[in-house]
């Protein structure tokens, strides 16, 4: 397994767009004519025209370049044409990796949001795409100009083409030796620039911390130390000028010395002066430029492009070889027989804590929830019924202990194999810009709208949609109320192929009677359910209650509960909603 290179990353991006780069180095061609013929032709009005006498014969030659320049110059708005139908769409796929690399360290197990992805994206990502334009632009015109000018050199005299030719190359040799050095040293500087804004980041973030702390001056010299680490990157970044000034100098104006130096040597051997021009045309007008703007595009946007480019391939995703086609296959719903089944949910030695100091939250603990089972947790807030809800959905990794889902340990698997396993909603429900149909077919997007209808139905959530106009009728996030958010998520979830639910308070904003309505559907739907507790009636609904309550987490049935839980009392006590329904079995679909 291994990350995909720079190299191979921009090979695979021009292979997969050859049409438009034929397009590009055609009009290329064109371009270059004025650089082909530029030379010839003044040369032609030097010596067939004003040193003959013919005035008007050298002018037409002049006239014949000028065409030969406008010619160019419309060729090169085509160019810039076929270089955004190149660029755009890689700049697109590398947007794409870095999304799906940063979603999925930050959903998998013991993942965190990557602070750095945001850079990548946004900055980073657009000197990805102006630098691969630029390096696009500036080979494809050494390419052609320098080869053009080279050309025309040789149809005016052999000789000087040797003779200009020869301190380009020797330029171009040092400034080619001198690249791994400079690449490593834009390296350097673009990591000390990414490490100064986490580390300034974190800083600002936690601020009252460390104030509370007494940690300025700690916090104040680490983030000095970083400052003076990426302004010494960047002084030793400059002063790689010194060696693109020295490649330029020796193949771009040493040339010119050479044949002015030259010309009397040459003159002597029959060249005619409008040929010494000519030649000297294709140097100034020809190859120094061309070999300026190379050295200076590769030394200054090339590093840059290979740098933040491998920089954001090393958090995009691992390429494994090729992928498969079309989404994973999630498991199938269980059955309703238990017998020959993994236990929905196997917790051994489970002890999670926030910090390495902090009191843990979860000390040594263990569950099991039978397949198929519907388990209420319940305990004051913040003795850590969330932290136990994340802890089973795999979404953060304990510090010691296990924590199995239908026989799979969660962290070992992976995001797409957690999703099949398990859906959890949390209280703060996330439903996103779009259809009604969009949002609830988002974990499940092969469902039917008859589908959709019975579950909404099966919900209470048939007045909502009424109200949004029905399965297309638009959701807009800001202007639903927390309930209908909820609702909406709990729909999604139901429609989950996930055989395990949570629900992590993910009815406290529905009225009593619709949060039965719902917690009934569940109960119902195929599969275990895990729910954490906002009102009495929930945990009387359960077929166990599990009471967290700091100390020895206590397991029973609520009328054993009420016996031996001190705590549970206390809780049935102080919620004011204790008006249950008559309680029914249904039978559970198969």
């Amino acid at each position: 397994m291994s990350r995909p290179g720079v190299r191979r990353v921009t090979w695979r991006a021009l292979r997969a767009r050859r049409r438009d780069l034929a397009g590009l180095c055609g009009w290329s061609l064109v371009e270059a004519l004025p650089a082909l013929l530029a030379g010839l032709l003044v040369a032609r009005a030097i010596d067939e025209g004003f040193l003959a006498g013919r005035l008007l014969d050298g002018l037409a030659w002049l006239a014949v370049l000028a065409v030969a320049v406008l010619v160019g110059a419309a060729a090169t708005g085509r160019t810039y044409r076929c270089l955004g139908a190149v660029v755009e769409p890689f700049r697109d796929e590398v947007a794409a990796q870095v999304v799906r690399g940063s979603l999925r360290d930050a959903t998998r197990a013991g993942g965190r949001p990557d602070s750095a992805a945001v850079t990548r994206l946004t900055h980073q990502m657009e000197i990805v795409r102006d630098t691969f334009a630029g390096l696009l632009m500036v080979t494809r015109g050494f390419v052609f100009s320098a080869g053009a000018a080279l050309l025309g050199l040789l149809a005016l005299a052999p000789v000087v083409a040797v003779l200009a030719a020869a301190p380009m190359v020797a330029g171009l040799a040092v400034f080619l030796a001198a690249l791994p050095a400079m690449a490593a040293h834009q390296r350097a500087y673009v990591r000390a620039g990414e490490q100064l804004g986490q580390s300034a980041a974190t800083a600002l973030a936690g601020h009252r911390d460390v104030l509370a702390c007494g940690a300025q001056a700690r916090v104040t010299a680490d983030v000095e130390r970083l400052v003076s680490a990426q302004a010494a990157a960047e002084r030793t970044l400059a002063r790689m000028a010194a060696i693109r000034s020295l490649s330029l100098g020796i193949g771009g104006w040493l040339p010119l010395v050479v044949l002015l130096a030259a010309a009397p040597w040459l003159v002597e051997r029959g060249l005619t002066a409008g040929a010494v021009v000519g030649a000297l045309i294709y140097v100034s007008t020809g190859l120094q430029p061309a070999l300026h703007t190379l050295v200076q595009g590769l030394g200054g946007g090339g590093l840059r492009y290979v740098v933040t480019l491998e920089n954001i391939l090393r958090a995009g995703p691992v390429s494994a070889g090729p992928r498969r086609s079309g989404p994973a296959t999630p498991p199938p719903r269980p059955s309703s027989s238990p017998v020959g089944r993994s236990p929905a949910v196997e917790v051994r030695g489970l002890t999670f804590g926030y910090g390495p100091r902090a009191r843990p939250v979860l000390r040594n603990f263990s569950l099991t929830v039978a397949d198929g089972e519907h388990l209420a947790v319940v305990g004051p807030s913040g003795v850590g019924k969330s932290t136990l809800a994340a802890l089973m959905a795999g979404l953060v990794p304990p510090q010691t202990g296990t924590v199995h889902l239908a026989g799979a340990p969660v962290t070992d698997a992976e995001p797409e194999m957690l999703a099949g396993m398990r859906v959890l909603v949390p209280q703060e429900a996330y439903v996103f810009t779009g259809s009604l149909a969009d949002n609830l077919r988002y974990l499940r997007p092969d469902v039917d709208d008859r589908t959709l209808e019975v579950a909404l139905d099966a919900l209470g959530a048939g007045p909502l949609a009424t109200r949004l106009g029905g399965l297309g009728g638009p959701v807009a996030p800001a202007v639903l109320s927390a309930g209908e958010r909820q609702l909406i998520a709990a729909v999604r979830a139901w429609l989950a192929p996930a055989p395990l639910v949570i629900l992590d308070e993910a009815t406290g904003h529905l009225d009593p009677a619709l949060e039965v309505t719902v917690e009934g559907a569940f109960a119902r739907r195929p599969g275990s359910l895990v729910v954490i507790a906002h009102r009495i009636s929930s945990a009387l609904r359960a077929d166990q209650v599990l009471v967290l309550d700091g100390d020895e987490p206590v397991l029973g049935t609520h009328r054993e509960l009420l016996a031996r839980s001190a705590t549970y009392r206390a809780l049935v006590g102080c919620w004011d909603d204790q008006v249950l329904p008559p309680r029914t079995a249904p039978a559970r679909r198969g």
